[in-house]
């Protein structure tokens, strides 16, 4: 019999959760939200930012053009103009590629 664990998402990220998701400073995700207009995370009263999954996914994207594919700013913007869905598939890719990498790095540890 399988036991399944269930995996609680949180439905909203501060900004930094997100900077250390992505390993990045806070600066560096306000500044892209000024940049990017798929970036548009929900302030609070406090005006402190709310990231959601979807905001996330957004980030992710960015981060891979512009990190991982070295992209400057307007070309990333313009790419995702152009192409957001081979850019999203693209990324899905990659991530799966890098757990599994990760995977594989630790089983070989392990035998």
């Amino acid at each position: 019999m399988l036991h399944t664990e269930k995996r609680i998402e949180k439905v909203y990220y501060s900004i930094g959760e997100v900077a250390e998701l992505f390993e990045v400073n806070p600066s560096l995700i306000r500044f892209w939200e000024k940049e990017f207009d798929i970036l548009k995370p929900k302030k609070n009263k406090k005006g402190n930012r709310l990231f959601t999954k979807d905001d996330l996914d957004h980030l992710r994207i960015i981060y891979h053009l512009v990190k991982e594919r070295g992209y400057t700013l307007q070309g990333a913007k313009d790419k995702l103009r152009q192409n957001k869905e081979d850019i999203v598939k693209n990324v899905e890719i990659a991530d799966t590629l890098s757990r599994l990498k990760a995977f594989l790095t630790e089983l070989k540890n392990e035998l």
